[in-house]
C-alpha cells in the first residue's frame, strides 16, 4: 500500500505517518524506487501506536516500544511490563476524570437546586 491507501485507512495525515516514521515509531519498507510500502500488518501497529498516544504514553516510551516490537518475540515481557505499568497510569486517570465529573456533577446539582427552589437574586 502506498503512503495515501494506509493514510486514508487509520485515518491520519501522510504527514503524521512521515513523522511516525522519522521518530523511529514506524519502520517502512521501500520499493526499488524508494517509495514507502505499507504492508496491512501496519495497519494494526499504527491504530496501536495512536491508542498508545491517545492514552498518554510519551513518545520517547513509545518509541522504545517500537524498538522492542521490531526486536521481535524476545522482548515480549518487556513490552508486557511496559504495558502494565502503562495501563496502571491509564487507571489512575480515569480515577482523577471521575472525581472531576463528581464535582461537576455536584455543582451542576447544587445550581439546578438553588434555581428550582427561587433561593436566588437576579
Amino acid at each position: 500500500m502506498t503512503i495515501g491507501e494506509i493514510a486514508k485507512q487509520t485515518n491520519l495525515a501522510e504527514s503524521t505517518l512521515r513523522y511516525y516514521e522519522k521518530k523511529g515509531l514506524l519502520k517502512v519498507e521501500r520499493d526499488r524506487n524508494l517509495r514507502r510500502v505499507y504492508s496491512e500488518s501496519d495497519i494494526e501497529w499504527i491504530r496501536f501506536i495512536r491508542r498508545l498516544k491517545e492514552t498518554g504514553m510519551p513518545l520517547q516510551a513509545i518509541r522504545h516500544y517500537s524498538e522492542l516490537r521490531y526486536l521481535g518475540a524476545s522482548t515480549m515481557a518487556e513490552r508486557l511490563a511496559m504495558l502494565q505499568t502503562h495501563k496502571e497510569y491509564v487507571l489512575e486517570q480515569c480515577q482523577k476524570w471521575e472525581d472531576y465529573l463528581r464535582n461537576l456533577e455536584n455543582k451542576i446539582a447544587f445550581y439546578q437546586n438553588t434555581i428550582d427552589q427561587g433561593n436566588y437574586k437576579i
